[in-house]
């Protein structure tokens, strides 16, 4: 159990890291033009690449986990990510958070818990 616990939170921390180098590379893009000048500008947009590597790697331990494990058991921890998005929004973007979310990632963390106990 605690192979997969320490798995998920991998693949979790991944998921919300392609979630978080998404925004960032959207930051960077600029006003969107349907041109071959910004479609060409976007590949030294490096935040795409994190983005891809990111998911690639998230979806390559999903795969290993769901074969490995029940889907009961490995489909509520992938909720791991909202907690690590809510940090990244707090840390990375500076975002305000509220109390309530943090009751949220609470009851995340209590569910995840119980799933794996």
């Amino acid at each position: 159990m605690l192979r997969l616990i320490v798995l998920a939170l991998a693949q979790s921390l991944l998921l919300c890291g392609g979630q978080m180098f998404m925004k960032l590379a959207l930051r960077a893009m600029g006003t969107v033009s349907w041109s071959w000048a910004f479609v060409l500008s976007q590949l030294t947009n490096w935040w795409w690449l994190m983005c891809g590597v990111s998911f690639t790697g998230a979806g390559l331990l999903w795969m290993y986990i769901l074969k490995h494990w029940s889907f009961s058991q490995a489909y509520p921890l992938s909720s791991l990510a909202y907690v690590f998005g809510l940090i990244a929004a707090m840390l990375v973007f500076h975002e305000h958070v509220a109390w309530t979310q943090w009751v949220g990632i609470l009851l995340i963390m209590a569910g995840c818990y119980l799933v794996v106990n």
